[in-house]
């Protein structure tokens, strides 16, 4: 009856991450990691993707706190969530 696509509806259906822009953080410490991720979003922007992958890997937890907390500050960022599969990459939904 209604029309609508909550956000684990959007995610689950794209199964196949392979066809969105990803950006690779392993190795990043965890500033230069805050700095490619908005510079990564501010490109796609640009470019009208409205979705990307960010993959910064497990470890510690280091990278992914300060890729998350670059994500939660970003204006141009809808949503994201890390991926039910791969604890290390996050799915990012971005603004059109």
């Amino acid at each position: 009856m209604y029309n609508y696509t909550s956000y684990v509806e959007v995610f689950m259906e794209d199964i196949f991450l392979e066809r969105y822009p990803k950006i690779d953080l392993h190795g990043y410490d965890r500033d230069s990691a805050r700095m490619a991720t908005n510079d990564f979003i501010n490109e796609n922007m640009i470019l009208g993707n409205d979705t990307i992958v960010i993959v910064h890997g497990i470890g510690l937890g280091i990278v992914k706190r300060e890729v998350h907390e670059a994500l939660r500050l970003n204006k141009n960022v809808i949503e994201y969530k890390t991926d039910n599969f791969n604890d290390g990459l996050t799915i990012v939904k971005l603004k059109k």
